[in-house]
């Protein structure tokens, strides 16, 4: 997903999405009418994806900090899904697990229980934060094989369209995903003033 939201960004159309069985997938997008030069474009959308899950976990940690906030991320999360499902799912995987999670999440908003929203949210956020480092073997690796076909992974996608090497890239994803874990903690952890 945060390959293709990426794509969006910088201009581009984000076209759909496929998740597989094993927790991965590929966005499929094009940078046709981005206003970024299009090596620039590609290395942005192949980072985008591997920074997503650090980004979207910071941020759901650190809206955990409220009951109020919590809730209602708890309720922005269950839309984004069912837009996701309406616009970008496209595997039938995909499908099966994103529905799920939107049924899931949907009775937890229904106990009306901050606590769980909090908790919820709070976990969410860690296993956001932690995907990036279960797929430390992806991040250091240059290419691999799918359906038999060699490709370049995100990282020398990265180094491919700007300087340095593939475990370079691999190293700045990971101390800027430890970075936004340990400031999104901070934050949570914060106390407030009266």
């Amino acid at each position: 997903m945060g390959h293709g939201l990426t794509a969006l960004l910088v201009g581009g159309d984000f076209e759909h999405l496929e998740i597989y069985e094993n927790g991965g997938g590929v966005a499929y997008y094009n940078l046709v009418g981005s206003y970024l030069p299009s090596h620039l474009g590609d290395a942005l959308v192949a980072a985008g994806g591997l920074l997503g899950p650090a980004i979207t976990g910071a941020l759901l940690i650190a809206s955990a900090k409220s009951a109020r906030t919590a809730k209602i991320v708890l309720r922005l999360l269950i839309a984004i899904m069912l837009l996701s499902l309406c616009i970008w799912i496209r595997s039938v995987w995909g499908i099966i697990v994103l529905s799920s999670f939107v049924v899931f999440l949907a009775i937890i908003s229904l106990f009306k229980n901050r606590k769980l929203e909090v908790v919820t949210i709070l976990f969410l956020g860690l296993q956001s934060i932690i995907s990036t480092y279960l797929q430390l073997d992806y991040l250091f690796t240059k290419e691999f094989e799918r359906n038999g076909v060699i490709q370049i992974s995100d990282t020398q996608a990265i180094a491919q369209n700007t300087i340095g090497t593939y475990w370079l890239w691999a190293i700045c994803i990971v101390l800027i995903s430890a970075y936004l874990l340990w400031k999104s903690f901070v934050f949570y952890f914060r106390k407030t003033h009266p």
